[in-house]
């Protein structure tokens, strides 16, 4: 955003955040600026500082409408500070003991974080894409994190890829929110009244919730959006990628378990699907077929000849669905391949 297109006037709500931060920073001052910038990451210090950079003066009555916008912000946050969760366990430790305290309290905390962002944990993905369209990175990874993953892998899947790569890297990086915060987000949006009701808050953050997501885009989405969490961030999109769970994983299913899969993939789907896959692959698949289903593959994917690697990712991306909806139902277990994790449902 250049200098030129900085508003000096307005209303708080024609603001971003940025440019509220900004103005809220050169009210309090030089100090009070600096211990606000000790809480941003630095993307969000360069952010708020290009645009005190170019916005030289700010009209008072803009400057006291975000003012009273950061103050009401203040007292409801210290309005909740008086209850919330660590109150709650604070009392639980002493009444019951730290064992049961903590018992009750992992309960009562799934229903807590299960009352915040009502609306939009059952908004339809297209009308999410559309208020959330203008919100910072930071708040759109907020959001997605506590929505159902399908949800939320097609409100991504919808993005332009650096934005949803961005986004995705801060999910990956997010550690546990308070129910306070996110009732504050749920404040902030509260007067989008366009909104269809369907869903629950089921995802977190971290690596393994951002590959649970991936795992529920198609048509190749996965790779494009991997891409863009590498440009951003090797380490964390290795992580992801690990956690993953892609076509060649196939491989660690048991035998009862591709059977299974097999008898809901179509012939020819499998036979295209199969031609950029390991070597291994294609053995652990035909050996767990009749020699006659085998030979009739085989002889499918000769037919096919030279074919264009989006559709064998497509075809991938459709087979993978089937797996997945098979585990979820229970009827095949998926192996996760992640240290921590010994199977995935």
């Amino acid at each position: 955003m250049t200098a030129a297109t900085t508003p000096r006037a307005g209303r708080p709500s024609d603001l971003s955040g940025p440019q509220k931060c900004a103005i809220l920073c050169m009210a309090l001052g030089a100090d009070a600026a600096a211990k606000i910038f000790q809480q941003l990451s630095p993307e969000e210090v360069e952010a708020v500082t290009k645009e005190i950079a170019s916005t030289p003066v700010v009209q008072a009555d803009l400057m006291e409408a975000v003012l009273h916008e950061f103050t009401s912000a203040t007292k409801v946050a210290a309005h909740t500070a008086r209850g919330g969760v660590g109150f709650a366990r604070e009392v639980l430790d002493q009444t019951l003991g730290t064992n049961r305290a903590k018992a009750v309290m992992e309960r009562v905390q799934d229903q807590v974080n299960e009352t915040s962002l009502t609306k939009l944990r059952k908004a339809a993905p297209e009308v999410l894409n559309s208020v959330l369209r203008g919100e910072h990175p930071q708040t759109i990874a907020l959001i997605l994190a506590h929505l159902d993953v399908k949800q939320a892998a097609t409100v991504i899947g919808q993005m332009e890829p650096t934005l949803a790569g961005d986004v995705l890297y801060r999910v990956a990086r997010m550690e546990k929110v308070s129910p306070e915060m996110l009732q504050l987000v749920e404040m902030g949006l509260s007067s989008r009244t366009d909104l269809t009701l369907t869903g629950e808050m089921t995802l977190s953050g971290g690596p393994a919730a951002v590959a649970k997501l991936l795992n529920h885009t198609t048509g190749g989405v996965e790779k494009t959006l991997l891409e863009a969490m590498v440009e951003r961030d090797v380490e964390v999109a290795e992580k992801v990628k690990n956690l993953m769970f892609v076509f060649e994983d196939l491989r660690r299913l048991d035998g009862r378990s591709i059977q299974r899969v097999l008898r809901e993939i179509d012939g020819k789907e499998l036979a295209l699907a199969l031609k950029a896959v390991s070597p291994e692959l294609k053995d652990h698949i035909i050996s767990n077929m009749s020699e006659r289903a085998g030979a009739a593959l085989l002889e499918e994917m000769e037919f096919l000849g030279p074919v264009r690697v989006k559709d064998v990712e497509a075809a991938h991306g459709r087979n993978i669905q089937t797996v997945r909806s098979l585990g979820e139902a229970g009827e095949i277990v998926i192996s996760s391949g992640g240290a921590d994790d010994d199977v995935i449902a």
